[in-house]
């Protein structure tokens, strides 16, 4: 009798609960999403998505959409925030909203799973592993103690370009000043230079440029579990990888190497710190050699890659710009009073060197995507709905172009920062090159020092052309594909050591 009535009003229940899911269903007001193109069933906006050249698409849907457009990528809802104004709210007044970071395969996978500070979802973890890096290796006080290092390696980049200098040789600037940026990292981390003895080249560089580019690779997994399997037939899987497989075996390597008892050493490097760290277990976690790799893949990565993209960034819109060139060469050459070469002492006084630095940051700016962020939590942006798990794109690139912000926004002014207190350390979103907030660069200090010192020097030492036959125009500003926009053709110049 009671398995009959059970039969006679289970579905009598079921069709009650139906009903009032649905009514519940349809009193929730819809969703306001933002603006954006209409995209497929199953795929969204992937087909339209250039992954070549992805701020520059964003920016092109901005005019069409405005300052916050939203995407769909596969089954991931995607938002673009392209104005100082909606970039203030992302960064800053709901920061805590927006503040994660997503789990994407490679980043997940170069990360150890997200146990850097780049890349690791917002949370206790976050926050611990932030402190331990600031006070051992980011703060003030350590910046400056690795000054006697950016010295040495500034004199020894200086004493490359006097030897091509004599002989007539054209500078393929990239290539030294990237041979200068990880000179620095290897020595204040490593405690040894890699180029040394394997060429400009070296396993250091080419594993430094793979990475980068992997860090924003595209994988179709990351947007649809049905479509995992093309990251297999592209072959992207095996490449990440591949990829990740060597630079375990290099932090290996480096690891073991400070792990001997017989290693000779002048002084604690960043391994020793780490090493020792390890050994206190002085954290809510467990600091494993795992933990220790991740935290030197973001000092490899990003200590060497910003201040080298800058650096050549900031020369080509010189050459380019020849009257800007002269200016900020006289003032530097003024202030150093024919020294032997400028010292980090010598910049505090540089007011249109620094407008120069601004200037290309707001063009160039070495991130022009701020690493992607995650929403935590359902809200709303512009007036319209922001669902949790909802990709963000803070497009720094487009907002340095903006004709409402900017006069003249594509040519290289310097003077428009002379006299103008906006900065780039996260107050100011007009040009928030590091980011703002809880996620602002923790090594932006480190990243500034080894950019303004190199480019202070080589522009007070040599004087500098184009190779003949070259015009300016002839020169272009194409990008490569990764986390950090590299100029994709090297920057040949030609350097006159000055004085002659």
């Amino acid at each position: 009798m009671l398995i009959l009535l059970f039969i006679i009003v289970s579905p009598l229940i079921f069709l009650l609960l139906l009903g009032k899911l649905k009514l519940n269903r349809e009193q929730e007001p819809p969703l306001r999403l933002p603006p954006g193109p209409k995209g497929l069933p199953f795929i969204g906006n992937l087909h339209q998505y250039d992954i070549t050249s992805p701020h520059e698409y964003f920016a092109k849907l901005g005019k069409v959409y405005g300052p916050v457009v939203g995407l769909t990528f596969g089954q991931v809802p995607v938002v673009v925030v392209q104005s100082a104004e909606m970039a203030k709210e992302v960064l800053k007044t709901q920061d805590l909203n927006f503040c994660s970071r997503p789990t994407l395969i490679g980043m997940h996978r170069l990360s150890y799973n997200g146990l850097d500070i780049a890349f690791t979802p917002y949370g206790e973890y976050f926050r611990e592993v932030k402190k331990l890096c600031i006070v051992h290796f980011f703060s003030s006080k350590r910046v400056g103690s690795y000054a006697p290092i950016r010295h040495e390696e500034v004199s020894r980049l200086i004493d490359k370009i006097s030897l091509l200098s004599s002989t007539s040789q054209v500078v393929n600037l990239g290539e030294l000043l990237m041979s200068y940026a990880s000179s620095n990292i290897c020595r204040i981390a490593f405690g040894k230079r890699y180029e040394e003895d394997q060429g400009p080249r070296s396993k250091f560089h080419s594993l430094l440029h793979e990475v980068q580019a992997l860090f924003v690779g595209f994988f179709y997994a990351d947007y649809s579990p049905y479509l995992g399997w093309l990251d297999k037939l592209t072959g992207q899987s095996s490449r990440l990888e591949r990829l990740f497989k060597n630079m375990d075996k290099f932090y290996d390597e480096l690891i073991r190497d400070h792990l001997d008892p017989n290693r000779h050493k002048a002084e604690d490097d960043i391994i020793d710190v780490l090493l020792k760290l390890k050994t206190k277990s002085s954290f809510s976690f467990e600091l494993t050699f795992d933990h220790i790799k991740a935290i030197l893949m973001n000092i490899f990565v990003a200590g060497t890659d910003t201040s080298t993209a800058m650096a050549v960034w900031a020369m080509m819109e010189l050459v380019k710009n020849p009257k800007s060139l002269k200016k900020v060469q006289e003032e530097i050459r003024n202030v150093a009073q024919n020294k032997g070469c400028i010292g980090e002492d010598d910049l505090q006084k540089l007011e249109y060197f620094k407008a120069v630095v601004k200037e290309t940051f707001r063009l160039h700016p070495a991130a022009p995507l701020l690493v992607i962020r995650e929403s935590i939590r359902k809200t709303t942006l512009n007036g319209y709905d922001i669902k949790p798990k909802t990709l963000v794109h803070v497009n720094v690139w487009a907002i340095g172009r903006d004709p409402e912000l900017w006069e003249d926004p594509e040519e290289f002014k310097p003077e428009r920062f002379i006299g103008s207190s906006i900065d780039f350390r996260g107050q100011d979103f007009e040009l928030a090159s590091f980011g703002a907030g809880r996620r602002i660069c923790p090594g932006m200090g480190i990243g500034l020092a080894y950019l303004e010192l190199a480019l202070a020097n080589l522009l007070y030492s040599f004087n500098w052309e184009l190779p003949a036959g070259l015009r300016t125009e002839d020169i272009d500003t194409k990008v490569l594909h990764g986390i950090t926009m590299h100029k994709k053709n090297p920057l040949l110049l030609v350097a006159k050591k000055f004085p002659s």
